[in-house]
């Protein structure tokens, strides 16, 4: 997997900081040279592109990182754990994410 940069974008921050659209959008501008208008604009295509399928009902896999996953969830019955009421729950549509075993290797590794 091609190493854009982004594991040493905030290497002086906190180790529990969060990678933002803005961090990825830095990071393009700075590696590609794209202006930051267009690195911006960029990363907003693809996320779009990436949420439109998955509303569309399909699955997403990038090759190297891993697969975000629709799966639905038939209705079932639950339990209010405060009262003990039982209670119908809805059928619905929840993603999950399973990353890839080189992304997996590389959190182990540190």
């Amino acid at each position: 997997m091609a190493d854009l940069g982004i594991a040493r974008l905030n290497s002086d921050a906190d180790a529990n900081a969060t990678l933002t659209r803005a961090d990825l959008a830095d990071v393009v501008h700075r590696r590609l040279g794209l202006s930051r208008a267009e690195s911006a604009s960029l990363v907003e295509r693809v996320l779009h592109h990436m949420c439109a399928d998955l509303s569309d009902g399909h699955n997403v896999k990038i090759s190297g990182f891993g697969t975000f996953i629709l799966r639905d969830k038939g209705q079932r019955v639950g339990r209010n754990p405060k009262t003990g009421v039982e209670v119908p729950i809805a059928p619905r549509r929840v993603m999950t994410f399973r990353a890839s075993q080189i992304m997996r290797d590389r959190i182990a590794r540190g």
